[in-house]
């Protein structure tokens, strides 16, 4: 289903975004991240990304937000970025969790060439449980989330509490 937000901004669902997992899970800390990407298959690859959480041992799969369509931002001269939100139940902490985002963006191909560069896959930590932590690698919430449509509006549709 494909939903005009307005000119610039299309909100996408498909089987596996949004999702909702009717299950409990007894991990105990909650994870919030943003994931998007504007090269390549987008939709095919986190299609591969929410496989791929389903059968991980380190993350529970708790809920996906449909996909915003949107213009980039920073450096504009790109494609447009496909992103969303995916909430997690994990017994990591936030720099072990930190790695395991990292390692899956590498197995997805992510290469960083620049600020804002184009990218095959981003993952980045919005929150985790309601911990606030300014590391030099790692921030918490994330950095400006609040002002990012790319955030805020999948955010807006996640129904599990956060």
């Amino acid at each position: 289903m494909k939903v005009n937000l307005s000119k610039n901004l299309t909100l996408l669902s498909t089987t596996y975004f949004p999702y909702l997992n009717k299950k409990k899970s007894f991990k105990k800390h909650t994870l919030t991240i943003g994931i998007g990407g504007n090269i390549g298959n987008v939709m095919r690859r986190f299609k591969q990304l929410y496989i791929y959480l389903k059968k991980s041992n380190n993350f529970d799969l708790v809920e996906t937000s449909p996909i915003l369509k949107n213009p980039p931002f920073g450096f504009i001269d790109q494609p447009d970025f496909y992103n969303g939100i995916i909430v997690l139940q994990t017994n990591l902490n936030p720099s072990q969790a930190l790695n395991r985002l990292l390692r899956i963006e590498k197995k997805f191909k992510r290469n960083r060439e620049f600020l804002n560069s184009p990218r095959t896959l981003d993952l980045d930590i919005i929150f985790f449980d309601k911990l606030t932590l300014f590391k030099r690698d790692l921030i918490i919430p994330h950095h400006d989330y609040q002002n990012r449509d790319s955030v805020m509006i999948p955010l807006s549709l996640i129904k599990s509490k956060i």
